[in-house]
């Protein structure tokens, strides 16, 4: 495991797609400290016109909770496609550079390659995660919001983490369509239905029972109005996680090369 682990971290260092992942997470921490900088002033806000209107929709106020809770939200709706992105590069690269064939054949488990990937996946969103929060608080501290403390920022944390380690749980099953479909089309068609689908059935009411709409209505994304995500849908975030890691597993144990 190591040794697998070491690979796949060697081949994501001289990658360009972990600094990619990154300036996605700092523009988001970008615009959501601005909206957090329009609604500190609502003059400034009617000056700025439209981007005015959209950070007041946002709702709450220009204060400390509301930022990490704007954060969760990034995390909760970024997060499908950065950390789906993530794992479709890991699982796919190894047939668009054609070396699947020499993974293969190593004398290491496939099982073992397999759990390197999720778990450079896991530590690599995380991560980003991470990194967004910690954004936060340093633009936050720039801007000067308001309603500070530790308990507000050990809570916001939490949210943020949370959040991310559902999300990370929904991605596994696009592993699963990258190697099946032997490449990232597949992957990449997977993560555009999940993240369709979660939008249509949260409109619809019953995004609680839709994993991939959990983590957004943790957030409290979808309002006040809408209902909290119960042990159900918790459950099923669960069981999408370990039912992609497990289909991953059993695909590359039984894989050929054919090609």
């Amino acid at each position: 495991m190591r040794g697998a682990l070491w690979a796949e971290v060697l081949k994501a260092r001289r990658s360009r797609l972990p600094w990619v992942t990154v300036l996605a997470f700092t523009v988001a921490g970008v615009f959501g400290t601005l909206v957090m900088f329009v609604l500190q002033d609502l003059s400034r806000a009617r000056a700025l016109g439209l981007l005015g209107t959209k950070a007041s929709l946002a709702g709450g106020s220009a204060d400390w909770p509301a930022s990490f809770a704007l954060l969760a939200q990034i995390v909760a709706v970024g997060g499908v496609g950065v950390f789906g992105l993530v794992v479709i590069w890991l699982f796919g690269r190894e047939f668009s550079q054609h070396t699947i064939k020499d993974l293969l054949a190593l004398p290491t488990a496939r099982t073992t390659v397999v759990g390197a990937k999720f778990a450079v996946a896991a530590l690599w969103c995380l991560a980003l995660a991470g990194y967004l929060y910690l954004l936060g608080l340093l633009l936050g501290t720039t801007i000067g919001l308001r309603g500070w403390s530790a308990a507000v920022a050990a809570r916001g944390l939490g949210e943020v983490l949370a959040t991310a380690v559902m999300t990370i749980l929904l991605v596994t099953p696009f592993a699963f369509a990258a190697s099946l479909g032997r490449g990232y089309l597949a992957g990449v068609a997977a993560l555009i239905t999940a993240v369709f689908l979660a939008q249509v059935v949260a409109l619809f009411g019953y995004g609680r029972y839709f994993p991939w709409s959990v983590p957004a209505l943790f957030t409290g994304l979808a309002g006040p109005g809408h209902d909290p995500p119960g042990v159900v849908g918790y459950l099923l975030v669960l069981l999408v996680g370990a039912t992609g890691v497990v289909t991953t597993a059993a695909w590359w144990h039984g894989a050929d090369q054919d090609r």
